[in-house]
Parts: structure tokens; C-alpha cells; sequence
């Protein structure tokens, strides 16, 4: 799983943990995975391997997905969890951070998913999980690339689902919604927003939690989803409603 030191990624390790996943987590930020995998070996006894990478350097990837191989003997679930919402107005989107963008959110789980399928294929199963977002889906202010990259992941996503279904692997993605992960909470800050500002746009009138999105994957990478492939999971408290206020 990429991404897994901190905020989703961490809770992602943890369902998965607890329900007899051994798992491989890389970030960029080996600490942060360390953390990680002395919590969740110390409390659920699984193996968890933490591996520094920067996704978007194909060798490190390459390198990364024979590790998994050497360290557990196979790869069931790929979950590609690593991404960032570098948010900028159009205009104020510059090729470098396009392109930066993109090589996260696109590029990075296009390569996992490349060297990943050799050995699903000839292993006749697997399920990917890809981590999306609402801006996918509905768009988002200030986050052309970042929706852009999201978009082309859940296209990614069916395009994998129907190309390799007859091998016995499913590849689903979760479109996110708003998730109090550490990120999320300092750029909210920096834009001068509150959580209650936000809880007031959200149906369910929370935002998510990070194991919230932990238990959609669960499922999606499960037997729970063996009839379902090529789907995009929305989980975001239910979306933002214009129209007259209602009373809480």
C-alpha cells in the first residue's frame, strides 16, 4: 500500500491488519512508516514492512513491488492510497505543478499497478483499490489538476477492472470526500477554514475520519466485493445540496 504513514493510509493498515493482511506500506517518509509498523505488529501481531518510496520514481516502484514479493510471496491487494491536493487556481497553475500533480495522483498508480499485475495475473486473482476523490466527480475550486488526476485514476480504474477481469482480478476506486487527515486539517487552516464550516456543507453533518475510508476499502479488497470491479465506491457523508437551508 502506498501512502500508508500517516492519516488514511494508517488506518487503512490497520483494518487491513486486523482482519489478517499482512501488509507493505511506503510513503517518502520512513519515520512516519516506522511508527506505523511498530503499533500495528505490536498490537495485531501481523507483519507490517514499511519500504521508503517516492512513487514516482519507476525504479523505486519496480523496486518496491519485488520487495513485497520477496518479503510476503505474493501480492492479493494492491492499494494505491498515495496522493496530494496541491490546489491552485487555473491560471495559477504552472506546467512544473501540473505535472507534479499528475505524476502523484496518476502517474504513481499507474506504475504500482504495472509492476503489480505480473504477479496477480499469474497468481489468477487480486483486488485493487484505488484512492480517489469527490473533485473527480463534481470538481472542486482551486483544483484543476488535482480533479484532472483523480478523474483519469477512476478511468484508469475501469480500464484495468475490464482488461484483466478475465484473470480473476477486480480493481475498484473510493472517491473521497472531505477526511480530517492531518493534511487535510493544515491546508483547511491555511485557507482559513474550520471543521464546523465544512460539517455545515456535509448532509451527515461530520466530516470523515480516516477509518471510514479504511472499512470501504476493506470491503472493495474482500470477498464481500467478488462481484463487483470497475466501480467508483463514493464515501463522503452524502454530497453538498444547494437549495433553501434546512434546520438541524
Amino acid at each position: 500500500m502506498t501512502g500508508g504513514g500517516t492519516g488514511i493510509g494508517a488506518a487503512i493498515t490497520e483494518v487491513l491488519a486486523d482482519h489478517g493482511a499482512h501488509v507493505v506500506i511506503a510513503s517518502r517518509k520512513l519515520d512516519n512508516l516506522t511508527a506505523v509498523a511498530d503499533r500495528v505488529t505490536g498490537r495485531t501481531g501481523r507483519r507490517i514492512v514499511p519500504v521508503r518510496t517516492d512513487v514516482r520514481d519507476e525504479a523505486e516502484v519496480a523496486a518496491l513491488v519485488q520487495h513485497t514479493v520477496d518479503e510476503l510471496g505474493t501480492i492479493d491487494i494492491l492499494v494505491n492510497n498515495a496522493g496530494g491536493s496541491y490546489m491552485f487556481p487555473i491560471l495559477g497553475t504552472t506546467p512544473a505543478r501540473w505535472d507534479n500533480s499528475i505524476a502523484l495522483n496518476l502517474r504513481a498508480p499507474y506504475l504500482t499497478t504495472h509492476y503489480t499485475l505480473p504477479h496477480m495475473v499469474e497468481a489468477r486473482r487480486g483486488a485493487i483499490v484505488n484512492i480517489s476523490s469527490v473533485a473527480a466527480i463534481r470538481g472542486v475550486r482551486g483544483g484543476a489538476a488535482y480533479a484532472a488526476g483523480k478523474a483519469g485514476l477512476q478511468a484508469f480504474t475501469q480500464v484495468v477492472a475490464g482488461e484483466h477481469g478475465p484473470h480473476g482480478i477486480r480493481a475498484n476506486a473510493i472517491a473521497v470526500g472531505t477526511v480530517a487527515s492531518e493534511g487535510a486539517l493544515r491546508s483547511w487552516e491555511r485557507f482559513g477554514m474550520t471543521v464546523a464550516d465544512i460539517e455545515r456543507e456535509v448532509p451527515l453533518r461530520r466530516v470523515g475520519r480516516p477509518a471510514d475510508i479504511a472499512w470501504g476499502v476493506l470491503y472493495l479488497a474482500s470477498d464481500m466485493s467478488s462481484w463487483m470491479t470497475g466501480h467508483t465506491l463514493v464515501i463522503d457523508g452524502g454530497p453538498p445540496m444547494p437549495g433553501l437551508a434546512v434546520a438541524d
